[in-house]
């Protein structure tokens, strides 16, 4: 039975090729979009997953309270990990991480002639027995209990060695953004997998913190990250409530509390408002699942529509199987394998596009993804096209199933009966593959017109022609004579450094006090440590006051506020007044005015700059029309300046875009997916305009002859389809407002919602329909109605 029935089922496909190509055409399409972001799926549910004491692992978090609310931070008092291992018998171990979150301290680790960047960390002794990075060599126990001694990947010492076999006890030099000196190899370990959010190519022992940064061996700042191991069947909700005070116990005015949180979860919920966890990448996560879902519902939608659609032209097969003895159940049986098959021919197209496109999807995704075919794979493509075979298949098959063989033998044919409900069903179907549809135009364009928005306003300060490059070797001893010099470089307009990251990395405190201050009135300070000409090379707006300048002495007692850390004090006419930072009197000198150093997520927080004479990362602002030559030009002095070490520059632009590169990868991707929505929904209207053409075929031709003309016809089957799409802009515009306006609300600064937004989407969605119905109903117009009526 089964043979017979792949025997008619390939003889119905290759009878109506059209009907046949359109279905695949759409199964496969909602099938590969459906794959690939199973793919980025699973790879963001992996992340971080991969350590063998996962589920044991948490990472300290702290809650502080300052005149913005409640904030939440992952940078913690450099003792905390040690304090916990001692004093806390539900932990097994704990380690302190320095930078902390993403970001590293950048260096070249040098082996005679032979120089490589590398990415560093200061860590813990034990941090090789929490976190799962395998050493290929040397004790896991030991390798970071010396503070001489570093730890490298088996990549980088492949770079230096040309081999990671015999590294051990070799010395090499580092020059980073931090520290420099000989350190003796102790240990390799395995290149951190992508699907790790803590990237690093060399890790310093942790005892080093202390020595080279101020105020480490307090309770008072913060600045590592703080992971620890807990027993098992340790009460996490207990424990938790425990730590909550601990920073007070030792320092009764720390505006800190503590809580933890799984280690895994950091990647996908990250984001905490007032102190509650609010999202974070987990709402991408959410979003791509159920447009998935969604593009695979629209294409199943297609098939019942073009099934049923060219049910008139089996209505004598059907006719004579039930009168011969076939019973329903055979019938559905038959009808089901087909869709069955057809999602199985679907699949291998769609696996074949997943191959073809996973190099530009892996582009666009900044992933590593990759089709390797392993049980869970497998289990899982079969699973969803069992599901969308049966789910696309269940429906044309009982209603193909359900004919009544007198009806249809005697001519009546299947509209005999009343079939409104089963008009309506479909018309409902096609009503929520254009709602979807306009659901996501509306969705891209408002995502793209806020990365417009953010890419174009100005942030206070000039980012454009901007280079930055880390200080480093001979220029990190000798930065004036090297800023001097590159001054000299036709087409560089101005220079200047800075220790720290104006963006992603800088410090923050609430150790600042002021005349007049309230002890309870907690503000939040950004802080960056600069040097002569930052505010001049970024074009930061000075309001009043100055900036550092070589023309005085002594600016390292002196600070530059910006407008809201004026504010947030309260202070009056401030240029030329004292405030205390970390227990040392600093003089006010100038004032900026407000400028964006944290993404547009966050409101322009209060901020102030220090001076210091330690680069650690140098910004040179060129001539825009001359950036090729005047680079060029600075690259050969750089290597001639700093022999040995290659010049590695990036964009300050880049790193500001860098801020909402989850954003970005979303746009993008969501063009890609609303466009595919659009097409395979018009796929599905095609197919219904085909059914209604067929079924008014009599109709139509009886029209002409009575003196209608093809633009009357046109317009008489238009309108349904119109009336249709009308309904689902009628529905969609409302969910589109309050999708998009809650996305938005994310942002501290954003565009307006334009009524044009969704008024465009509508019209074009229409426009689109019309457009696809028309081909249906031109062709049934123009049709000679003899043809039409040769059957009666």
């Amino acid at each position: 039975m089964l043979r017979h029935n792949l025997l008619l089922i390939y003889r119905n496909f290759k009878r109506f090729k059209s009907t046949f190509f359109i279905n695949l055409i759409g199964l496969s399409t909602g099938l590969a979009c459906a794959l690939l972001i199973f793919l980025w799926v699973r790879d963001e549910l992996a992340v971080d997953r991969f350590h063998e004491k996962n589920s044991r692992i948490f990472q300290v978090m702290k809650n502080y309270t300052d005149s913005q609310g409640i904030n939440t931070g992952e940078n913690t008092p450099g003792l905390l990990a040690r304090a916990l291992a001692e004093e806390m018998p539900e932990v097994e171990n704990a380690v302190s991480v320095f930078p902390p979150a993403d970001y590293t301290f950048k260096g070249v680790l040098s082996l005679e002639d032979v120089h490589v960047k590398a990415r560093s960390k200061f860590a813990d002794k034990d941090f090789f027995q929490i976190f799962s990075y395998p050493l290929l060599q040397g004790d896991k126990e030991q390798v970071l209990s010396d503070p001489s001694s570093v730890v490298i990947s088996e990549d980088l010492a492949m770079n230096l060695f040309d081999t990671s076999d015999d590294a051990i006890g070799k010395r090499v030099v580092w020059n980073g953004e931090r520290h420099s000196g000989d350190f003796l190899i102790a240990g390799i370990f395995e290149t951190p997998p992508s699907n790790a959010t803590i990237q690093f190519d060399i890790v310093f022992s942790y005892d080093l913190v202390f020595d080279l940064f101020n105020g480490f061996e307090g309770w008072g700042n913060n600045g590592p990250s703080t992971y620890l191991i807990l027993k098992e069947n340790t009460d996490v909700a207990g424990f938790d409530d425990k730590i909550v005070n601990f920073v007070k116990s030792k320092d009764p005015e720390a505006p800190t509390t503590l809580f933890i949180r799984p280690y895994a979860d950091r990647y996908l919920y990250s984001d905490y408002e007032n102190g509650v966890l609010v999202g974070g990448r987990i709402e991408y996560v959410r979003l791509f699942s159920i447009i998935a879902v969604f593009i695979l519902m629209i294409a199943c939608v297609n098939f019942m529509n073009l099934s049923t659609a060219k049910a008139s032209r089996r209505l004598k097969e059907i006719g004579v199987k039930k009168a011969i003895g076939a019973d329903r159940k055979t019938l559905f049986t038959q009808y089901l394998e087909e869709s069955m098959l057809l999602a199985l021919v679907s699949l291998m197209v769609a696996t074949f596009l997943v191959t073809l496109f996973l190099p530009q999807f892996n582009n666009l995704t900044g992933k590593q993804l990759s089709l390797h075919f392993d049980s869970r794979l497998i289990f899982s493509m079969v699973g969803i096209t069992l599901f969308t075979g049966f789910f696309a298949g269940s429906y044309p098959a009982l209603y193909l199933s359900g004919f009544s063989p007198v009806s249809i033998l005697k001519g009546g044919g299947i509209f005999s009966k009343s079939s409104i409900g089963e008009l309506w069903a479909r018309k409902g179907l096609v009503v929520f593959q254009f709602t979807v549809s306009i659901l996501l135009i509306v969705s891209v364009w408002v995502v793209y017109q806020q990365m417009k928005f953010i890419q174009s306003k100005h942030l206070g300060f000039d980012r454009e022609s901007v280079i930055t490059f880390t200080a480093e070797g001979k220029l990190a001893e000798e930065t004036e004579t090297f800023l001097s010099e590159i001054k000299k470089i036709p087409g560089i307009i101005n220079a200047a450094y800075m220790d720290g990251d104006l963006i992603s990395m800088h410090n923050g405190t609430t150790g600042v006090w002021w005349e007049g201050k309230n002890p309870d009135h907690i503000v939040d300070f950004g802080m960056l440590r600069t040097g002569y000409d930052l505010v001049e090379t970024l074009g930061i707006e000075l309001k009043e006051g100055r900036s550092f300048s070589r023309d005085f002495m002594a600016e390292s007692s002196k600070v530059i506020f910006n407008d809201a850390a004026i504010e947030s004090m309260g202070l009056t006419e401030p240029v030329g007044k004292t405030v205390t930072v970390w227990g040392e009197e600093k003089q006010i000198i100038g004032v900026v005015k407000n400028f964006h150093f944290e993404s547009f997520y966050e409101n322009v927080n209060p901020f102030f700059f220090m001076f210091s004479n330690r680069a650690h990362h140098m910004l040179v602002k060129v001539n825009a029309g001359t950036a090729k030559e005047t680079l060029a030009q600075l690259g050969e002095f750089y290597q001639t300046y700093n022999q040995g070490l290659p010049f590695d520059y990036r964009l300050l632009d880049e790193d500001y875009q860098a801020l909402y590169i989850a954003e970005q990868r979303v746009s993008v991707l969501s063009r890609y997916f609303a466009g595919l929505a659009i097409i395979i929904s018009c796929l599905g209207l095609f197919g219904l305009a085909a059914f209604t053409a067929e079924r008014k075929i009599k109709e139509i031709g009886i029209r002409k002859i009575l003196g209608s003309s093809e633009w009357k016809i046109v317009k008489l089957l238009s309108s349904d389809f119109a009336k249709m799409v009308l309904l689902a802009i009628v529905i969609a515009l409302p969910l589109s407002f309050y999708m998009t306006k809650n996305w938005l609300d994310n942002f501290a600064y954003k565009i307006d919602l334009e009524w044009w937004y969704f008024i465009g989407a509508g019209v074009l969605t229409l426009v689109i329909a019309l457009l696809t119905v028309s081909f249906q109903s031109v062709k049934a117009a123009l049709t000679n109605p003899v043809e039409s009526l040769r059957s009666e």
